[in-house]
């Protein structure tokens, strides 16, 4: 008894099954192809963003005024060297602000990577 109800089983569920399957080839074929033709996600943020994100914490960091907090302006200066380093990574402008230490080489590295970024293309101003 158990036997033939089995063999009923199979008989009425296998042919819904082969079917079902041969109609989902289809969607698993187009969506094995969707998987391969993604672009990887750019590595860096588009350049006129870090541009915009540079002019203005330029910005922030000229308007500073005399009584700014001393913490306030290396953390807006760290980051507008954060910055600059990536956009001369993202420009392929060579650039060496975390090489040289805190001071005047700072300063001068800085004013000559925002010059390589104007003379690239990156308007600053």
């Amino acid at each position: 008894m158990v036997g033939n109800v089995l063999i009923y089983l199979g008989v009425v569920v296998a042919p819904t099954l082969v079917f079902s399957a041969a109609l989902a080839v289809p969607r698993w074929l187009a969506a094995l192809r969707r998987r391969r033709v993604r672009t990887p996600a750019p590595a860096h943020p588009p350049v006129e963003r870090l541009a915009a994100d540079l002019r203005r914490v330029r910005r922030t960091l000229a308007c500073f005024g005399p009584g700014t907090p001393v913490v306030r302006r290396r953390a807006a200066t760290a980051a507008y060297d954060a910055l600059l380093a990536q956009a001369c990574e993202s420009v392929g402008v060579p650039q060496q602000l975390d090489e040289v230490a805190e001071g005047i080489e700072r300063d001068v590295e800085r004013l000559r990577v925002e010059q390589a970024l104007c003379d690239a293309g990156i308007v600053l101003s």
